[in-house]
């Protein structure tokens, strides 16, 4: 079996008439040795910023002199990019090997819950001394949480998102998010708004779990070499990660960093700063060339692309861009396109590999009516070709909308 005869195989396994629970994913971690006791966690869960906080969170422990793991969804190219041991792929044969394991022990588990039991035998095997784990889709009943206690439990911003699973308001979501807490563990909590914080500063109560609330940075600089700060008067810490949402996901970063150095976690100041300063998370306002600068976002909810929007007339002040973009039919498309439209000076249009997808032609029809030009385009590399003629040394191409795309993008122009 190849890599990617194993990926196709986990795949074959979509979430169909399949209900949400931690049944499945505790029986087969059990039949395969329950690996996920063996092993050390820090869990985020969230609706924006998962996965640039474990990314720089990661960075952050390799840095230090542990043995890291990294588990993360979705992947942008390869399937291999889930699973990381201090920032590198899982092997192809590594992953078909244990796959093989995996699968010959499954009975009906979905995709993701194969996902994880892979990741879970794989940072075993690797020797993880702690392991940063995303969770997929909310988190109460997210495969990830079938984990004990972790050392810490990271809530990142909270927005409107899966409403149709985790339910319709900010309050009904940020509960499903809060089942990651366990009895004594320590939680980090993104600064949110008073009544989220009430929410959680009650859970955090009833189970007798202690609560860090960030605070808010202090930028001292910012433009496209990346963003400099101070945090809670220390510092100053510098990231390459652009938007000011950035500096905010590595104000948690730095409060778990605390949480951990109280549970005897040895991370020294020198390798929190050069582990910000090395983090990278591809794809999210992702800067890859220059004369025209040209921007990667995977953003694809509305409070992404209000986030982008942000970040782009900070970069840009007063310049109109040219946007590649494609979206999902199911998603609040109008809302995220609404984002982009007052920075727009034209669109290319393109349909993401999907069966969700909105047609290239039934958005450049609806970008036209609300006033700017667009422009359908047959692939994702008909679209970036014409983006790019079409703009000149002093332009900024961004492309944005869904994340499979941004990969596709990176593909494209060589950075995969």
């Amino acid at each position: 079996m190849t890599g990617q005869e194993a990926a196709d195989l986990i795949h074959q396994r979509a979430w169909v008439g399949q209900a949400p629970g931690l049944d499945r994913i505790r029986r087969l971690l059990s039949r395969l040795g329950d690996p996920q006791k063996q092993l050390k966690f820090v869990h985020i869960a969230g609706s924006n910023g998962k996965g640039s906080t474990a990314a720089m969170l990661a960075s952050v422990l390799t840095a230090a002199g542990l043995r890291t793991g990294l588990y993360t969804s979705p992947h942008l190219w390869r399937f291999n990019e889930r699973f990381q041991v201090n920032g590198v792929p899982i092997p192809d044969s590594d992953l078909a090997d244990i796959t093989a394991r995996v699968l010959e022990a499954a009975e009906d588990e979905t995709e993701f819950e194969l996902m994880t039991a892979v990741g879970m035998v794989h940072f075993l095997r690797s020797r993880c001394d702690i392991v940063v784990l995303e969770t997929g889709l909310g988190g109460r009943l997210d495969s990830t949480n079938v984990i004990d206690a972790p050392e810490a439990a990271v809530i990142t911003h909270i927005g409107l998102e899966h409403t149709e699973l985790l339910g319709d308001t900010l309050d009904k979501i940020a509960r499903e998010k809060a089942g990651i807490i366990k009895a004594g563990c320590n939680v980090v909590l993104y600064e949110q708004g008073f009544d989220l914080y009430s929410l959680f500063e009650n859970i955090c109560k009833l189970r007798y779990s202690s609560l860090r609330l960030t605070q808010t940075p202090a930028v001292l600089s910012a433009g496209l070499e990346g963003q400099t700060f101070t945090y809670r008067d220390r510092g100053p810490y510098h990231i390459a990660l652009l938007g000011e949402y950035q500096v905010r996901n590595a104000a948690v970063v730095l409060d778990t960093v605390s949480v951990l150095r109280r549970r005897g976690w040895k991370i020294s100041e020198e390798a929190v700063l050069r582990g910000l300063t090395q983090a990278r998370w591809p794809g999210r306002m992702e800067l890859v060339r220059r004369s025209p600068d040209v921007i990667l976002d995977g953003g694809h909810n509305p409070q992404c692309m209000e986030a982008l929007a942000r970040a782009l007339r900070e970069l840009y002040p007063g310049k109109k861009l040219i946007f590649l973009t494609g979206v999902l039919a199911d998603k609040d498309w109008p809302a995220m396109m609404g984002e982009l439209l007052p920075l727009a000076g034209e669109f290319y249009t393109i349909t993401p590999d999907s069966p969700r997808a909105m047609p290239a032609g039934e958005l450049a029809d609806w970008l036209e009516r609300q006033g700017v030009r667009a422009v359908p385009c047959e692939t994702v590399r008909d679209g970036l070709d014409r983006a790019l003629a079409a703009a000149g040394p002093e332009d900024v191409v961004c492309a944005t909308g869904s994340l499979y795309m941004i990969g596709e993008v990176r593909h494209l122009l060589g950075l995969c």
